[in-house]
C-alpha cells in the first residue's frame, strides 16, 4: 500500500522448511487484492473488481495444510496487501476463522488490518472487530486530491476524515495512517498541510515513507520518458526532517526511521521483524524467517492459488542464513531503530566523523543511535560498518 524504499520498515525475506514446521509468536498474511495498481507500487498485487474473498481463505488454508503451519500462541496477526480491506467484512471473518483454526491468538495480541479509506464503512469495521481485528493501519498517503488522483489512490481527501471517525466509532482506537513525501514538483504539494492534516486525527501511530521511483511501474515509465521528474535529494531530506521535527514536537517518538508513535502504541508486530524475531509469512510473495533459514513464496496470485490447490508448497526460494547475513542485519536493523547498536572498540575512528557531523550519537553505554539527519545515511553507515567489522 505504500511507496517502496530504503525507508520503509519493509520485513526481510525468510523461509521455513516444509520438513521442519515451525510455530512462531508473529505470523503475517499477505492479501495481494486492490481496486487499483498505485503509480509507484511494485508489491505483489493482484487487481480484482470482484474480489474471491471466499477462495482466498480457501487457499491461505490449503497453504498451511501443505506446510504443516499450525499450533502455538500467537502475539501478532498482520494482514498486509495489496489491500486487505477489500475482502470486506465477510471476507476479513472468512481468514480471520482460518487462521485462529490453526493458531490461537493471546488475550493481548495485535491483531492488524490494512486498509485503505474507502473500504471502511460502520457495517464492514463492526464486522472485523467481532473477528478479531483490533488496529488498522490506514493508507492515506496524502490529504491533496491532485496528489492521490496521480498516485491513482481510489479515495478523495474527505474520505480520510470519515473513515477515521468511522473506525472509532466502530471500536477500534489503534489507529496508525501512512503518508508518502518528496512527491515530483510539478504537483505543487504542501507537505507541511499535509503533516498537520494527519496531526489533527490524533492517531496513536503514523508511518512516513519516502516516494521512489522503481522500474516496471507508471511511475518507472513516466520517469523514464521524461514526464515526470522525481523531487532532489535537498528536498527529501527538507521533507523527512520537517515531518521528523513535527511528530516529535506533538509527542510521537520517532522510534524507527519511518514510524513513529505515541507512548505504548508501537507496532509490536513490525517490531518483531526489526528484532530479527522468528515469523510466519504466508500468501503470494510472504516472506518468513526462522532464524536460521528463509523463504518467500511464489509472488503471482494465479501461480500461489495453483500450487496450493495442486497440494505443492508455494515458496519460490530460499535462503540459508549465515553468520556474515546475521552479522550485517543486526548492524542494519540496529540502526533503523531507536534500540540503536552496540559499539565495538574498533568502531571509534569509523563513526567519529558521524559524530562529528551530527548523524550519530553514542551515549554512556556505548550505544550507537542514528540521528534523524543520520538516518538518511542509514545504508551508508551500514554498509561501511559491515565492511569494517569483517576485517576483525
Amino acid at each position: 500500500m505504500t511507496a517502496p524504499h530504503a525507508l520503509q520498515g519493509a520485513p526481510l525475506a525468510g523461509v521455513l522448511s516444509v520438513d521442519e514446521p515451525m510455530h512462531a509468536e508473529h505470523v503475517y498474511v499477505h492479501v495481494p487484492f486492490c481496486a487499483r495498481r498505485c503509480s509507484y507500487c511494485d508489491f505483489s498485487i493482484a487487481v480484482r473488481r470482484v474480489v474471491p474473498a471466499r477462495a482466498f481463505a480457501d487457499g491461505i488454508a490449503r497453504e498451511m495444510t501443505v506446510r504443516a503451519l499450525s499450533g502455538g500462541r500467537i502475539s501478532t496477526l498482520y494482514f498486509g496487501g495489496g489491500t486487505p480491506s477489500r475482502l470486506g467484512g465477510d471476507g476479513v471473518s472468512w481468514l480471520m476463522d482460518t487462521m485462529t483454526s490453526r493458531f490461537a491468538p493471546t488475550p493481548a495480541a495485535e491483531i492488524t488490518l490494512e486498509a485503505n479509506p474507502e473500504d471502511v464503512s460502520l457495517d464492514a469495521v463492526r464486522a472485523w472487530v467481532r473477528a478479531g481485528i483490533n488496529r488498522v493501519s490506514l493508507g492515506v498517503q496524502s490529504f491533496d486530491d491532485r496528489v492521490l488522483q496521480w498516485m491513482h489512490r481510489t479515495h478523495s481527501a474527505d474520505t480520510i476524515t470519515r473513515a477515521v471517525e468511522t473506525l472509532r466509532d466502530a471500536g477500534i482506537s489503534e489507529l496508525s495512517v501512512d503518508l508518502i513525501f518528496a512527491v515530483p514538483e510539478q504537483l505543487a504539494r504542501d507537505w507541511t498541510r499535509d503533516v498537520e492534516a494527519a496531526l489533527a486525527l490524533e492517531v496513536p501511530h503514523l508511518s512516513v515513507y519516502g516516494l521512489t521511483v522503481e522500474s516496471g511501474t507508471p511511475l518507472g515509465r513516466w520517469t523514464s520518458r521524461g514526464d515526470t521528474i522525481e523531487a532532489p535529494e535537498q528536498r527529501y531530506e527538507a521533507e523527512f526532517l520537517e515531518a521528523s521535527t513535527r511528530l516529535r514536537a506533538a509527542g510521537y517518538a520517532h522510534y524507527e526511521v519511518s514510524n513513529y508513535a505515541r507512548p505504548g502504541h508501537q507496532a509490536r508486530h513490525n517490531s518483531a521483524y526489526w528484532r530479527l524475531v522468528p515469523y510466519l509469512g504466508v500468501g503470494p510473495s510472504a516472506h518468513g524467517f526462522d532464524g536460521d533459514e528463509r523463504r518467500w513464496n511464489q509472488s503471482a496470485y494465479a501461480a500461489w492459488l495453483q500450487a496450493v490447490e495442486r497440494g505443492d508448497d508455494p515458496v519460490e526460494g530460499r535462503e540459508p542464513s549465515t553468520a556474515d547475513i546475521r552479522a550485517s542485519e543486526a548492524i542494519y536493523l540496529g540502526l533503523r531503530t531507536e534500540q540503536g547498536l552496540a559499539v565495538c572498540d574498533t568502531d571509534a575512528m569509523l563513526i567519529a566523523p558521524w559524530q562529528a557531523a551530527g548523524w550519530v550519537t553514542v551515549d554512556a553505554e556505548g550505544i550507537l543511535r542514528c540521528t534523524p539527519a543520520g538516518w538518511l545515511r542509514l545504508d551508508t553507515l551500514a554498509t561501511a560498518l559491515t565492511v569494517h567489522r569483517s576485517r576483525y
